[in-house]
């Protein structure tokens, strides 16, 4: 279960520095590579770009990014937690977060290679709808699909 510390939030600029690094290495553990771009421009990406198009959402215990979520009303483009806190519930807090505010249908891409996640997601009710690999990891994804 989620620790009792821990508050859902919206996305401060605050917390750039400590979003990215989680996201940076919760993503290299979920695939194994690196992230191609530089930190700085990571950051940049978080806060004027992703933030113009999708509400963001963190997850804080004691003031520390435990994982954050990027949503719109149709689509979840980022979800993420931090690789020590994976497990207890955070991930389902922030998922749940994006359902709640959804148009009752949401899609995602995860990477093929990320088992934990494609469990995550259908045992969550998301169903296989494509596959492919139009990232710029250039790593096989499958896109899911939830319905309400």
């Amino acid at each position: 279960m989620t620790d009792a510390n821990m508050k859902i939030v919206c996305y401060d600029p605050k917390y750039a520095k400590q979003t990215v690094q989680m996201w940076r290495d919760s993503k290299e553990k979920a695939i194994g590579q690196k992230e191609k771009h530089s930190f700085e421009n990571h950051i940049y990406f978080l806060n004027h770009l992703l933030l113009k198009d999708y509400k963001i959402e963190l997850a804080l215990t004691r003031e520390q990014v435990v994982g954050f979520v990027a949503f719109s009303d149709h689509e979840i483009s980022q979800l993420y937690v931090h690789v020590d806190y994976q497990g207890k519930g955070i991930g389902l807090a922030l998922l749940n977060k994006a359902k709640e505010s959804s148009s009752g249908r949401l899609i995602l891409h995860t990477f093929e290679i990320n088992l934990a996640a494609q469990l995550f997601y259908e045992r969550n009710g998301f169903k296989i709808i494509s596959r492919g690999h139009e990232n710029e990891e250039n790593l096989p994804d499958i896109k899911y699909e939830w319905k309400k």
